[in-house]
């Protein structure tokens, strides 16, 4: 009988190379505001963490890769790092936060 672990990800969602980034380009501009020089190539995106319950790593890792290509990025426009955050014991929280559960 196989029971299932909990692996904690980030998908760290970016626009892609070339592709318009009116965020990044805000933050760069108000640069000269806050007297900071020597930043540049901002580029601004979103984090998504999730828990995955799967029998092993590789197959949490499966499925994180198809939700982040099929729904938390648009693939024309961004891309996607997926970061194994860790292995959740039964003594720690779903929130990954080390609280006792």
């Amino acid at each position: 009988m196989s029971t299932a672990t909990a692996f904690r990800y980030a998908v760290n969602v970016t626009p892609k190379n070339g592709i318009l980034d009116p965020q990044g380009r805000a933050v760069e501009g108000s640069l000269p505001h806050l007297g900071v020089t020597g930043v540049s190539a901002i580029r601004v995106g979103r984090r998504v963490e999730l828990t995955v319950d799967a029998p092993s790593e590789a197959a949490a890792r499966t499925l994180v890769e198809r939700l982040a290509g099929e729904l938390l990025s648009n693939p024309l426009i961004e891309t996607f790092a997926i970061e194994l955050l860790g292995e959740l014991s039964a003594a720690t929280s779903p929130a990954g936060d080390g609280v006792p559960a």
